[in-house]
């Protein structure tokens, strides 16, 4: 029997000099509650999962694609056009900047019809063409569908990332385009307000 799981807060999407980037999700809604994570990809291509517990790291494994997970203390806070993340061995300070035209678009359309996947399936290929590699839906692991519904979009202007308590250097364009599912986050670092529909076969533990 196909399930459905919500997934509602902000993704943040950066990347760095150094070839180094991530993707943080900030949940204030998800099938555990309260929660952040943060995807990051080496400049080697090697794809890890930083979750805060075994039980949410086996549920977005089974989703997406990554070569290694661990499981590590996360904190985030997202207050006053500031964003900070600790992950583990990965930590973020970033500024905001102001809302972009695609976020001015975006919040013209109800929330309603933003978030919902009929409407996310007829929007996606639009979103390609204006936004190359982002999609709005599509096929995760599993065979489950998938469903990212943006409802406001904000620059983020600068940046310090570490790694392993190396600086990854100044805030860069996220090229090539993250790997982890049939998605990525816009070229330019962001941070988008989002709903994620996830739909399908029940997700199973590693």
């Amino acid at each position: 029997m196909n399930q459905r799981w919500i997934f509602d807060g902000h993704i943040a999407g950066i990347g760095t000099a150094s070839g180094l980037r991530a993707v943080v999700g900030l949940w204030a809604q998800s099938p555990f509650g309260p929660l952040t994570d943060a995807m990051v990809q080496l400049p080697s291509g090697h794809r890890i999962l930083l979750a805060p517990t075994e039980e949410a790291g086996s549920f977005i494994g089974a989703v997406y694609n990554f070569d290694e997970t661990r499981v590590v203390p996360l904190a985030a806070s997202l207050a006053a056009g500031q964003l900070n993340v600790d992950a583990g061995p990965l930590r973020i300070r970033a500024g905001l900047g102001g809302r972009t035209r695609l976020g001015g678009a975006a919040r013209l359309v109800p929330r309603a019809l933003a978030v919902h996947p009929r409407w996310l399936r007829a929007v996606s290929p639009l979103a390609a063409r204006i936004l190359p590699g982002v999609h709005t839906a599509g096929t995760a692991k599993g065979g489950r569908q998938e469903y990212y519904g943006v409802t406001d979009l904000h620059r983020i202007d600068s940046a310090s990332v570490s790694w392993d308590g190396t600086d990854a250097g100044p805030l860069a364009a996220i090229r090539p385009a993250v790997g982890f599912g049939f998605s990525s986050v816009p070229p330019e670092p962001s941070l988008a307000r989002v709903r994620t529909t996830i739909e399908g076969a029940p997700v199973t533990p590693r």
